[in-house]
């Protein structure tokens, strides 16, 4: 009994915490293992690109569980909670194709800035990917890039999507549902990403300050196509 009570009262106080930060709560475990440090592929570590902009990449969390994608959490993710969009990651882009990436080597983080994070990304391993492959390049510690993730993503009204019966939307459907939420935000600064004709990701894009930007590498789907939007559990 005193074991459930302080496991109950333990995620009563995380939701609480996820509550404040303007972000739904959510549950998770009382207790959570880091990811292991990743080693980067060889061919992917861009230490000396300069940032030119940066992007919000969002998840559609429903499906990244029903493809059952290696960088969502099973339990967390996908048992557990119901979420909607889900920051994937905060990207700094260099000026063309080749991207800032592993620009620093990192040790696992530690289980309280996992845990802080997680209603935000729900998956360890994501976590720690994000901030290796990205965070590295333009902040000194995963406190300091999450902080920065969770304050753009405040700024943002993010749409929970409804395709209805049909499940399905159009792209420009789907990006009205954010610009219509999101004073600001144009047409040209949203990435709508599919993959064999689902959503997978809306990419919100900035400039160097932080500010609302055309995309600088392309809007993903066209306006008039038609896609399938996995419905929340």
């Amino acid at each position: 009994m005193k074991t459930a009570l302080a496991t109950a009262l333990a995620l009563v106080a995380l939701a609480s915490g996820a509550q404040a930060s303007s972000l739904k709560a959510c549950a998770i475990p009382p207790a959570v293992t880091p990811a292991p440090a990743e080693i980067p592929p060889a061919d992917e570590i861009h230490p000396d690109v300069p940032i030119a902009a940066y992007l919000l990449a969002l998840f559609w969390s429903p499906e990244a569980c029903r493809a059952g994608i290696p960088e969502s959490d099973k339990k967390i993710q996908c048992q557990t909670n119901s979420f909607g969009f889900t920051v994937h990651g905060l990207w700094p882009n260099g000026p063309d194709k080749v991207h800032p990436r592993y620009c620093k080597p990192s040790p696992p983080m530690s289980p309280a800035t996992v845990k802080a994070n997680l209603c935000m990304t729900p998956s360890p391993w994501l976590l720690q990917h994000e901030w290796q492959a990205h965070g590295t390049c333009n902040w000194a510690s995963p406190e300091a890039y999450f902080k920065k993730a969770r304050k753009i993503r405040e700024k943002l009204n993010v749409p929970d999507l409804d395709a209805g019966a049909d499940q399905v939307m159009t792209a420009g459907e789907i990006r009205k549902a954010f610009l219509t939420r999101n004073r600001g935000v144009r047409p040209e600064g949203l990435n709508v990403r599919v993959k064999d004709g689902r959503l997978t990701e809306v990419w919100v894009c900035m400039d160097i300050k932080y500010k609302w930007a055309a995309c600088r590498g392309g809007n993903g789907a066209p306006d008039a196509a038609v896609v399938k939007v996995t419905p929340k559990g």
